[in-house]
């Protein structure tokens, strides 16, 4: 027997049991650790997402609307009496509050990456999707200046695969799957002493641009 989450079934209670400890550990890790929201999602399997809409223009990649939020700072016991009540949701992290996204072709954003770590910038968490895109997480306010730092920069009329990610969007948490395509994974896991203190935009944004500009 198994059980029923927006119409995708799990058929192993043993399974179940596993993830339901493991999410609400990993759910609990955000919240207290980091100071981070974090909001059930929706999952997919062979395209088809477990919201139950056939029309779904999103499968496996937006918030459950019926789940509450764990809210920062919640206690293991709050967030595995949440997540009990989504099992087998994924973990998505609502942007533009704690951190906005600066988010980027894998490819570029991997050699980005390690160009700054030898700069030695300052730098914050940076996720890599099973979609081929690596996202930086800075602090919030860098979707509605990404604009104008680009104009100062030299680098608005340039073609570039680069885009900022702010109020309202929301982003999957590793180890989360992603529309059924895999997990997200830390390329640099968030630290004590930068998940609540994230580097500003336009500290990265130069050498985002210039990798982005030669991928």
């Amino acid at each position: 027997m198994g059980f029923t989450i927006g119409g995708i079934r799990e058929m192993r209670s043993g399974t179940r049991r596993r993830r339901r400890s493991a999410g609400a550990t990993e759910v609990a890790e955000y919240t207290g650790l980091r100071g981070w929201a974090v909001t059930p999602g929706a999952r997919a399997a062979a395209g088809v997402c477990s919201c139950g809409d056939s029309a779904c223009a999103a499968p496996g990649a937006h918030p459950l609307d019926f789940a509450r939020e764990v809210p920062p700072g919640a206690t293991p016991g709050m967030a595995a009496e949440a997540w009990a009540e989504v099992p087998g949701a994924s973990m998505l992290l609502p942007v533009g509050r704690t951190f906005d996204v600066l988010d980027v072709a894998e490819a570029a954003g991997r050699r980005a990456l390690v160009r700054m770590e030898r700069m030695g910038l300052p730098l914050g968490p940076v996720a890599v999707t099973p979609t081929g895109r690596t996202q930086f997480f800075v602090a919030p306010g860098a979707a509605a200046g990404l604009p104008g730092l680009l104009y100062r920069m030299g680098w608005d009329d340039a073609d570039l695969d680069l885009r900022a990610l702010g109020p309202g969007t929301y982003v999957t948490a590793p180890p989360s799957d992603l529309a059924g395509l895999g997990p997200v994974r830390w390329l640099r896991p968030p630290a004590p002493d930068t998940a609540a203190d994230l580097p500003q935009a336009r500290l990265l944004l130069g050498t985002l641009a210039y990798i982005c500009h030669r991928c």
